[in-house]
């Protein structure tokens, strides 16, 4: 009795968080999908921004995103790749155990910390060694990197570990060394769990308001240098929704959906990659 109990009000939380999933998926179409027929996909997809002249366009936004987000992996993946390596296959149990928790503690620090360090820190060196403002491209790529960091060591260095250690024994046994198994062999197999932590990775830095909102200089322009001020689409979501109000509100969710789109095939293609043999 109790059994069946358990179920069922482990059955109705379980559909109650889909369910609201749902909800809030159907809201934000509901109210952002409208305004992208009205004004047509050219206009929204173009560059003019200007919400009280009956402007939506978001292509600067689009850019200012991607470069932000690739520029992101572009640091993180290296220090990530490079640091599950190091504790899976080099580092001693002892070093795990201090410097796995502290990485994962990365995870935990409010965005609103790294946006303080970036303007504290690296936007003045990047202003008094590169140029530019300062708020830039390149703040806001170094800042999520090191934000996406936690994601991309904590699944790479379980898919390493999940490579079965007859691999590693073969391998020595054919006369490779401790690197050459590494780059050759157990990268190689747990290929799918690393690129999975790197698009879960992607997403995170795609998704980033608070931080971005403080380094990266929100200027409604296309960035044409890593050194330019840019503005992203959660940090026009973020900057102006307080006080939007009629179109200039749709556009905003039309932001949001078109976010959201992105963030659910980055999370659809993370899922069909760990469910492949590596």
């Amino acid at each position: 009795m109790k059994d069946k109990l358990a179920e069922k009000i482990l059955l109705f939380i379980a559909f109650s968080a889909i369910a609201s999933l749902l909800l809030i998926t159907f809201f934000i179409f509901q109210q952002g999908v409208p305004l992208i027929f009205k004004i047509g996909l050219g206009n929204f997809f173009s560059t003019h921004w200007s919400p009280t002249r009956g402007h939506f366009g978001i292509l600067s936004m689009i850019i200012g995103s991607l470069m932000v987000t690739v520029g992101a992996l572009v640091v993180g993946i290296p220090f990530g790749l490079a640091c599950a390596i190091y504790l899976a296959e080099f580092s001693s149990t002892m070093v795990q155990k201090i410097l796995k928790p502290i990485i994962e503690l990365l995870a935990g620090i409010p965005s609103v910390v790294y946006g303080f360090i970036g303007i504290v820190i690296l936007v003045p060196f990047i202003r008094g060694n590169f140029g530019g403002p300062g708020f830039s491209v390149l703040a806001s790529s170094v800042i999520l990197g090191i934000m996406i960091l936690p994601t991309i060591v904590s699944i790479s260095y379980d898919s390493l570990l999940a490579v079965p250690g007859t691999y590693r024994e073969g391998s020595y046994a054919l006369g490779a060394t401790k690197w050459q198994t590494v780059v050759k062999l157990l990268i190689p197999a747990a290929r799918s769990g690393i690129v999975a932590g790197i698009i879960l990775g992607m997403g995170r830095a795609i998704g980033e308001t608070m931080a971005v909102i403080m380094i990266a200089g929100n200027a409604l322009k296309i960035p044409h240098s890593i050194l330019d001020s840019v503005r992203t689409l959660t940090s026009t979501i973020a900057l102006e929704l307080g006080y939007a109000a009629g179109d200039h509100r749709a556009a905003l969710f039309a932001c949001g959906s078109f976010l959201f789109i992105i963030i659910i095939i980055l999370n659809i293609i993370a899922i069909r990659i760990t469910g492949r043999k590596s």
